[in-house]
């Protein structure tokens, strides 16, 4: 029985499955990403540990949890920029922090990142700004970076606005600019910190669905951190809860097979916002 208050989505359709945890060493072949006992933290600050999770290609995979939780921390981790304490992160069979700092780099490259105020330098045109990682890793000449960031714009609806700067754009279309500039490099997993965050709902469903329509048209595995529940049931085919309670994951799976059968109390009270739910007959 699903509940009433959140329509089925493509993406759940695709994955509805939830993902067991994998033991040391073990990396499916159907896995993007595999995490494996991850601890992490600050000095002797520990935000979560023993952390089993894995993202499957052509995943809508949503980290999840209240504020404070740890959730940009881990996509730090799995984007490069912040070691874990103990644990594994493997793209594919590859150990990413088990890497020399040079190959990790070069693996980086594969994965494009949207930070949640876009990011953008405010000196710099949005062509600039987008073919920015084209000048910097590739040896495109100018008239292919100008075709390429063309292009990338058109792609998230914002084709013409190249000459404009990111001060003149709202801040739904800022995001957008972002989200050109994460896909310039056409990487094979994107990652997005707090997407929705500061947008009226309209222009949040706007992004939502072009989430959606990247996922599908490129075939690209996507990682999100939000806590916006409209995004969570909309978007995403699988997620993980980071429970702040028990500093450890609270719960893994489609969110709506979450929310119809976790025992978890933190867990619930996230889906519903506190709000009471029915449960299936049987059920508690």
């Amino acid at each position: 029985m699903k509940n009433a208050q959140w329509p089925e989505t493509p993406a759940e359709q695709r994955r509805s499955a939830e993902m067991p945890a994998q033991p040391d060493g073990a990396f499916p072949e159907d896995a993007h990403i595999t995490v494996t006992n991850l601890t992490m933290g600050y000095g002797d600050l520990i935000l979560m540990r023993d952390l089993h999770f894995t993202v499957n290609r052509g995943d809508v995979f949503a980290i999840m949890g209240g504020s404070g939780c740890g959730k940009s921390t881990l996509l730090r981790i799995l984007v490069g920029l912040k070691a874990p304490h103990h644990g594994t992160v493997a793209y594919g069979h590859t150990d990413f922090w088990a890497q020399r700092a040079v190959d990790r780099k070069r693996m980086m490259r594969n994965l494009g990142v949207m930070y949640q105020n876009g990011a953008l330098w405010s000196s710099m045109t949005l062509a600039e700004n987008v073919g920015l990682p084209l000048r910097l890793h590739t040896d495109c000449s100018a008239d292919e970076i100008r075709e390429i960031v063309r292009f990338k714009l058109a792609l998230v609806g914002l084709d013409g606005f190249e000459a404009r700067f990111p001060s003149q754009l709202s801040g739904g279309m800022r995001k957008r600019a972002g989200l050109a500039r994460a896909l310039a490099l056409d990487p094979e997993i994107l990652f997005f910190d707090e997407p929705s965050a500061g947008l009226d709902p309209v222009s949040a469903k706007q992004l939502d669905d072009l989430i959606l329509e990247i996922n599908r048209s490129l075939d690209a595995t996507i990682v999100i951190v939000t806590h916006e529940l409209a995004s969570i049931f909309a978007i995403a085919s699988n997620a993980i809860f980071l429970d702040a309670a028990t500093h450890t994951a609270g719960g893994q799976g489609a969110p709506r097979k979450l929310l119809d059968t976790s025992e978890n109390p933190n867990l619930i009270q996230f889906l519903t916002r506190g709000e009471p739910i029915q449960r299936p007959k049987g059920r508690s």
